[in-house]
């Protein structure tokens, strides 16, 4: 059996209802025997999985296919590959809530879909408002562009218990704004944004659009594209669908889809472009003006890189099949389990929102240096990682179990973080 059949036949073999660790154990995690030979091997607790996933072995016999189309069919293993762009199109849609399939955009990285998206604007300097806990990519890319000119940012910075307010920052969308940038999920708190809604709405108001990270969403919370009624949003598989660096996406509302031919001049349309955008690509025909295809075929570039649509089905399949809904509540039901571990142990952990309901897949632990408690932990077998909080101080230790932690893990790794991270040096909320 191929990938595809062999992951959709595991999870038939789970069957439906809850996930349950003796399920996931039995059935999935012969998925990944060669990770779970490294943990064995090492003794290393893995709890960055927020950070990067760990990949099934199926990919890479995925990335091997590829090659060996190259290696077979030379010039006509475009075909294969082409058709598998359009099949990782498809996951992603389905992943994020996006109805048409053909307004996903493969990227390398999410900040190359916010430049294809700023770049794209009617404005030839956009006026942007964003947050001060965007992700360093983000941030820094809006900086460069400020610095040139090339954009005008307002940024809404959060509160001093290190929150982001919807109400701050609809207040911040004002007439002549053009682009609002947001994250769903907060990477360095993993802050669930409420009322998203009312900022998508005020944006609408003043004929501004709304471009909203999901890097730490997708994969992690059922939800729809379609109903939230952004404009863009970006994300990648490098983490929560196991894809691993390079495979990125840039998602379209209809509002700036083209409409193929010409572009008017007060309407969206890229510049980071390439003659696979190109209306009839294989044509070779030129025209005096850039002629578009309709949609989001609009917005593909110039020769595509391969591997990503390979690399990446191995773990969009599974995602997609054990279901997001699923997955969520399983995770939820960890971190509880690792939280109430922790505290039993006199480490105190952080929550961002009053509700755990309210926060991605990770739990936070206040400390005074990250750098410094992350290696102390990794030395201690627990591999986790660290971010400042976009309040200035402190730091938090990130810590994400996965389908593949157990129990036992967790309440191991409890002991070993305790052993490392004294009670003076975490603070309870």
């Amino acid at each position: 059996m191929g990938t595809v059949e062999t992951i959709h036949a595991a999870v038939a073999r789970l069957g439906p209802g809850p996930l349950t660790e003796a399920g996931l154990v039995e059935h999935i995690h012969p998925l990944f025997a060669r990770v779970l030979e490294r943990n064995a091997r090492t003794n290393e607790i893995y709890l960055a999985n927020h950070s990067l996933g760990r990949p099934l072995d199926a990919s890479a016999d995925d990335v091997q296919e590829a090659m060996d189309l190259w290696y077979t069919d030379m010039d006509r293993a475009w075909d294969a590959w082409l058709c598998e762009r359009e099949a990782y199109r498809d996951r992603i849609a389905r992943l994020i809530g996006r109805s048409d399939r053909t307004a996903v955009v493969p990227k390398t990285s999410a900040a190359q879909g916010l430049r294809a998206v700023l770049n794209a604007l009617p404005a030839r300097v956009p006026h942007v408002v964003t947050t001060r806990g965007e992700f360093d990519s983000i941030d820094f890319v809006l900086k460069a562009y400020a610095h040139r000119g090339r954009a005008r940012v307002d940024w809404v910075p959060c509160d001093p218990d290190a929150r982001f307010d919807a109400e701050r920052i609809r207040q911040a969308i004002k007439p002549g704004i053009d682009l609002v940038i947001v994250s769903r999920v907060f990477f360095a708190t993993g802050q669930l944004l409420q009322n998203i809604d009312r900022i998508i709405a005020r944006a609408r108001e003043v004929n501004a659009r709304v471009l909203v990270d999901a890097y730490h969403a997708a994969g992690v919370l059922p939800e729809s594209m379609d109903a939230l009624g952004c404009d863009a949003m970006i994300g990648g598989n490098y983490k929560y669908t196991r894809g691993m660096a390079g495979a990125c996406w840039l998602a379209l509302g209809d509002r700036m889809l083209t409409p193929g031919g010409v572009p008017a001049v007060d309407c969206p349309a890229p510049v980071d472009t390439g003659w696979f955008a190109k209306a009839e690509p294989f044509a070779y025909h030129r025209t005096e003006l850039p002629e578009y295809a309709p949609g989001g075929d609009g917005w593909l570039e110039a020769t595509p890189p391969i591997l990503t649509y390979y690399q990446s089905r191995a773990g969009l399949e599974l995602t997609l099949a054990l279901g997001v809904d699923r997955l969520r509540d399983y995770a939820l039901r960890q971190l509880a389990f690792l939280r109430e571990q922790l505290h039993e142990r006199r480490v105190s952990t952080r929550l961002i929102n009053p509700e755990p309901a309210d926060h991605a897949n990770y739990l936070l632990i206040p400390v005074d240096d990250g750098h410094h408690a992350c290696k102390r932990l990794r030395d201690a077998g627990v591999n986790a990682d660290a971010r400042p909080s976009p309040a200035g101080s402190p730091w938090f230790v990130r810590l994400c179990p996965d389908i593949l932690t157990t129990e036992q893990e967790m309440a191991d790794a409890a002991e070993r973080i305790a052993g490392v991270l004294s009670p003076a040096r975490t603070e309870h909320s």
